[in-house]
């Protein structure tokens, strides 16, 4: 990739099928939610799951970032050789391997702050085990009926809050929740209550209460404005944005500012094997297909389907050779197809590279 550094993708020196990042976007993407935060006084802990990538990663840091959040203590693992001082992983974490990697971590680092979610006695009792000199500081998870992980009344979470007060190996920092699946802005109103309610509940100083996905920050700055807590927002799809998924439901749909997609793919036609049919050289393996198809920037263009190595498309005119561009919906499942991806300027020209660890 340094070979090409200053070329355009267009000058011969980079196979396609290949995904690109915009420069511009996604500097603009990390500065709008870096003031987004800034602006309802949240603290920000975009999650890395989305990218896994130290050159993103140093970009949200660089903005003002909390820290970074992970799906993962692998992931954890990763950050933390990005230079992330501050680690959330965003889930209950069993793992034996893993937590004496983030307790060895801890004993080996003072100035390292990790924190993770807790759901149950039995989890804060794994937790406990595996803890080192340092206890695992944990959020207590509420969760919310036919939703993820965490507990699913205030009751079941006050044990839970109970249990993690009286266990050497831990030490509650506060409550924690996911409001991305819900259907709409009242029931993330009413689980927000819920959310806050908790926090009531839970006897330390300055606790955090962290949320977040992509699609409800607005309400989250609405609504828990002047919380006592200290509010950690998690949302991580936003840094590349999309033409899909996202782009549909994304908060600035409602406010003001804009996120902006940032990744695009370049394949060439292969076949034209019947009339108004074609066969592109991009497939599972290239684009992300779970939450709807490659979005085609070419007018007349329509995706039919994906196969592992090829997308089949109706449009009348293309020719084997011809090169086309597509968005892409969902960036979770984008970045971890590509462990290197060229970074561009407006005029498709190669200003740096973005790597990801998978």
């Amino acid at each position: 990739m340094p070979a090409i550094l200053g070329q355009s993708i267009f000058d011969g020196g980079i196979a396609f099928p290949v995904m690109v990042a915009h420069r511009d976007a996604l500097e603009h993407n990390v500065a709008t939610m870096a003031a987004f935060a800034r602006d309802h006084g949240l603290e920000f802990a975009p999650h890395a799951k989305t990218h896994l990538s130290p050159e993103i990663a140093a970009m949200q840091l660089a903005a003002g970032a909390w820290g970074l959040t992970v799906a993962t203590l692998r992931q954890a693992e990763t950050v933390r050789g990005f230079g992330a001082r501050r680690v959330l992983v965003a889930n209950q974490v069993v793992d034996p391997a893993g937590l004496a990697w983030a307790a060895a971590e801890l004993e080996r680092d003072p100035d390292f702050e990790f924190l993770c979610f807790a759901d149950s006695v039995a989890g804060l009792d794994i937790l406990a085990r595996h803890a080192g000199a340092r206890p695992f500081r944990v959020l207590a998870e509420l969760g919310h009926a036919g939703g993820r992980a965490g507990c699913r009344t205030l009751e079941e979470l006050l044990e839970v809050v109970a249990h993690a007060q009286a266990t050497p190996g831990v030490e509650l920092a506060g409550v924690a929740g996911y409001e991305g699946g819900l259907k709409d802005a009242a029931q993330v109103r009413t689980y927000l209550f819920a959310l806050q309610d908790a926090v009531e509940h839970v006897r330390v100083r300055t606790p955090v209460l962290s949320v977040g996905g992509s699609q409800w920050f607005d309400v989250i700055g609405r609504e828990l404005a002047g919380s006592r807590a200290r509010v950690l927002l998690r949302s991580g799809a936003y840094v590349s944005h999309d033409d899909g998924f996202y782009r549909e439901r994304t908060p600035f749909n409602r406010i003001d500012g804009e996120l902006r997609p940032a990744l695009e793919v370049w394949a060439h036609v292969l076949s034209t094997p019947e009339p108004g049919l074609a066969i592109v050289g991009m497939g599972k393996r290239d684009a992300p297909y779970d939450e709807g198809l490659p979005i085609p920037r070419r007018d007349g263009v329509t995706v039919l389907k994906m196969q592992d190595q090829h997308t089949v498309v109706r449009a009348e005119g293309l020719r084997p050779g011809d090169l086309l561009a597509f968005g892409i919906s969902h960036p979770c499942t984008a970045f971890d197809k590509w462990r290197v991806l060229p970074l561009v300027d407006q005029d498709y020209r190669v200003v740096g590279t973005i790597h990801t660890y998978f």
